[in-house]
């Protein structure tokens, strides 16, 4: 949804159809990720049925196609509707293959809002379907109860930006031409608050990178506010273990060094550290796996910034090897400009990182093996 299916350079009509998603799943297993999400459209959305797919959806067909592929489809629908078809939308669709459902559309947080939110969790559990629960108030600790739901929306997520326009007037006696929401500040904010509750599905990964001065409202082929690398550190700064690719493999495969490296980043980490920031400024996130690697990721709102990360703190003793994407020196007028380094780390060493105006990093960093 968020790309529009705007994929080109293929010999069919890009949309809602078959052709289509086997091109998503194709792209999905060639870069090793495990689910494709089939978004909305794929049953007539004004008809309230999402046990009847439209003409051009072979379900069944996608499923066998996807398996084949170690790829599973999780199905986007909306609240009320998979309430009002509950167990025979769960019976069919878990007896098909279904991995679970994108749900979308609740939009409060009353008693009968809540209750549909257990009854759903419940059902799917039994049924070993998994929930991303979008169009959602904040988490309260329902995946405590039903670990089937693994994740949250309840946030300004970055499809905002399709319809972002921008702004004219004058402040402090200076005229302004900018967008009218503030995206870079409210992606180093927002961790500090919503954050706190827990998963975040923010929907991030657009390639279609613009500054500040440059961004435009696109619907159809929709930009992002900042960096490159700050659509790459949202990867490890937020805490989603169902986290999106939201722009279309074209760019993707475009773009193949940034792709892998995002399919590369684990969704489950160990630990989670904030090593620096300032709410509404800036934020340093450091994360471990289970493996015992390290992975930073850092953001920055409108205001470039220099920051050193000083290994002493975190690395213990011994030889690491890190992979940094790093916004390029002409990232504040080209945002998509990035550098990808790689290099050695001890501890007792420091690196410094420019970050852009609405600029970022995300760094991999994994011991060498003696």
């Amino acid at each position: 949804w968020w790309n529009c299916f705007n994929i080109s350079g293929v010999d069919f009509p890009a949309g809602i159809n078959n052709a289509t998603y086997k091109h998503y799943i194709d792209f999905a297993a060639k870069y090793g990720l495990e689910y494709v999400i089939l978004d909305e459209g794929w049953y007539e959305p004004k008809s309230g049925d999402m046990l009847t797919t439209i003409p051009d959806i072979d379900l069944p067909m996608l499923v066998q196609y996807a398996r084949e592929r170690n790829v599973r489809l999780i199905l986007w629908t909306v609240f009320n509707v998979l309430d009002d078809q509950l167990q025979e939308a769960c019976r069919k669709y878990a007896d098909m293959g279904i991995a679970g459902f994108k749900v979308d559309f609740l939009d409060r947080n009353d008693q009968k809002a809540v209750e549909m939110t257990y009854r759903i969790a419940e059902a799917c559990a039994r049924h070993h379907l998994v929930l991303d629960y979008h169009g959602i108030f904040a988490p309260q600790g329902i995946n405590r109860t039903y670990p089937n739901v693994i994740n949250f929306e309840a946030v300004f997520g970055m499809e905002e930006v399709k319809w972002t326009q921008r702004e004219k007037g004058v402040e402090n006696g200076k005229s302004y031409d900018r967008p009218s929401k503030d995206m870079p500040t409210y992606d180093v904010t927002f961790p500090f608050i919503r954050g706190q509750a827990g998963f975040v599905d923010f929907t991030p990964g657009g390639m279609r990178n613009a500054t500040r001065t440059d961004f435009q409202p696109i619907y159809a082929n929709p930009l992002t506010m900042g960096t490159r690398c700050h659509q790459l550190a949202h990867y490890i700064v937020h805490e989603s273990p169902l986290t999106m690719l939201a722009d279309n493999p074209t760019i993707y495969e475009r773009e193949q060094e940034c792709t892998r490296f995002i399919a590369s980043l684990p969704t489950v980490y160990q630990s989670l550290c904030v090593l620096d920031g300032q709410m509404g400024e800036y934020i340093i996130v450091l994360r471990t796996d289970k493996q015992g690697n390290y992975y930073l990721g850092g953001e920055t709102n409108w205001q470039g910034r220099t920051v050193e990360i000083d290994f002493s703190t975190f690395l213990p003793e011994g030889e690491y090897e890190y992979t940094l994407c790093c916004d390029g020196v002409n990232a504040g007028h080209v945002a998509t400009d990035h550098r990808v380094m790689k290099g050695t780390a001890r501890k007792g060493q420091s690196l410094t990182i420019d970050m852009a105006p609405g600029g970022g990093f995300a760094m991999k960093i994994k011991k060498i093996n003696s």
